[in-house]
Formats: C-alpha cells, sequence, structure tokens
C-alpha cells in the first residue's frame, strides 16, 4: 500500500471517492472525446445519485467534462465554467445495474462526434471504467491508455500490438470487446508510458479504423 492510498489524493472536495473520483471519470470522457463537450446527460447511480449533491460528485463530474484535474481549484465553480464554455449539461437518476454504487454513466457529445463513458469510483479517487460506447472495458486511468474502435477482424488485435512494440512502450493489460462477431470492436490497451505522436497517427491512418485515442495517466504517483 502508498502512502497516497493511506492519506488519499490532493484534491479539491470533500470526498475522495465522490469528487477526486468522480472528476477523473469526467477527465475520461473529456480525453476520449477530444473536447470539452457541448452537451452532457449525466445518470448517477446509487450512492453518487443519493448523496452526491452534498459531496461535490456532479461540480466534480462537470470539472472533469472540462478538463480540470481533482486539484484544479476552478473545481467549485465547475458549473459557471461550463456556463461561460457553452457546455449545457442535466444530471439524472439511473439505475445502471449490479454495479459499484458510485458510478455514473456520462453521454456526451461536441463538435466534433458523441460519446458514452460509465464508470465507477472505487474509493480514495481510484476510478474504474466499464463501458466504452457500450462495450465493456476495464481500465483505471493509472496508466497512459490507447482506446482503438473498428470492426472486428482477424489478426487486429496482433497488428495493433505489433505497432505498440516497434514504438518501443510495453503493454501492461489489454481488453478488446465486440458486438458480434464481425461487429464494432473496442480494444483498451494500458501502457507503462505514452505512445509516440507518430503511432498514434500510424495507427489513425489505417483505413479500418473508426478512431484512436490516448487517455494520459490520470493517477498520481
Amino acid at each position: 500500500m502508498s502512502l497516497l492510498d493511506m492519506i488519499g489524493p490532493v484534491m479539491i472536495g470533500p470526498s475522495s471517492s465522490h469528487t477526486a473520483g468522480a472528476c477523473r471519470l469526467g477527465l475520461v470522457a473529456h480525453h476520449l472525446l477530444g473536447e470539452a463537450p457541448r452537451q452532457a446527460h449525466i445518470g448517477l447511480h446509487a450512492s453518487f445519485a443519493k448523496t452526491g449533491r452534498g459531496h461535490g460528485t456532479h461540480l466534480a463530474l462537470i470539472a472533469g467534462l472540462l478538463g480540470y484535474r481533482p486539484d484544479d481549484e476552478r473545481l467549485p465553480q465547475a458549473f459557471e465554467q461550463a456556463q461561460a464554455a457553452g457546455m449545457a449539461f442535466e444530471f439524472h437518476d439511473a439505475d445502471l445495474g449490479d454495479v459499484h454504487p458510485n458510478t455514473a454513466r456520462l453521454e456526451v457529445k461536441g463538435e466534433q462526434g458523441e460519446l458514452s463513458v460509465q464508470g465507477s469510483s472505487t474509493g480514495g479517487g481510484v476510478i474504474q471504467v466499464t463501458q466504452v460506447q457500450g462495450l465493456g472495458v476495464n481500465f483505471s486511468g493509472a496508466s497512459p491508455t490507447v482506446l482503438l474502435r473498428y470492426p472486428d477482424a482477424v489478426g487486429m488485435i496482433a497488428r495493433v500490438a505489433s505497432t505498440v512494440a516497434a514504438d518501443g512502450v510495453n503493454i501492461a493489460t489489454l481488453t478488446c470487446t465486440r458486438q458480434t462477431r464481425g461487429g464494432q470492436a473496442l480494444l483498451a490497451i494500458e501502457l507503462d508510458q505514452p505512445l509516440s505522436p507518430e503511432a498514434l497517427a500510424f495507427l489513425g491512418r489505417w483505413p479500418d479504423m473508426h478512431w484512436v485515442r490516448l487517455l494520459p495517466k490520470l493517477m498520481d504517483g
């Protein structure tokens, strides 16, 4: 156990699980969308729905969508900052099934597209992202993570892994989910270090690649 695990993250707000974790969930959506969204519809599950407002969860989620980290001094003014940036947002209670009580689903839309992200704040500012675009994933943001969406095809994972290796980057974990055989697939790879801009651009130029996103390391330490 690290010192950070014992004392909690550096953050603005009263609760590491309801504030720091919530902010990081918003950051995931911000980075995967590639911009601060113009619209955000946020479903709050169980504890997030019942006690989130008093613990700053709503502010933290919007702060993350704006690209603010948990220790950003602007977090308490996130609603005003979002209004100034032209972001429309709404919250609603949501039953997301058999998931962690601190779970949110963020459905966001920007200038370049739209995205859905579901994840949980599991304590101490730690998060677990469980869905992107309705497809199952499993990553925490503790390491740089590259996500790729493409039509399921033989050899695609091997091709991506070869590109990562050629860039001199080691894979920590890898998960892949597909809708159906030959349908949409989502590959999430946690890395020891970020891919180079050249490697990301190379992956993005593949004719059968829908999109590639690099999520930076979101956790301290």
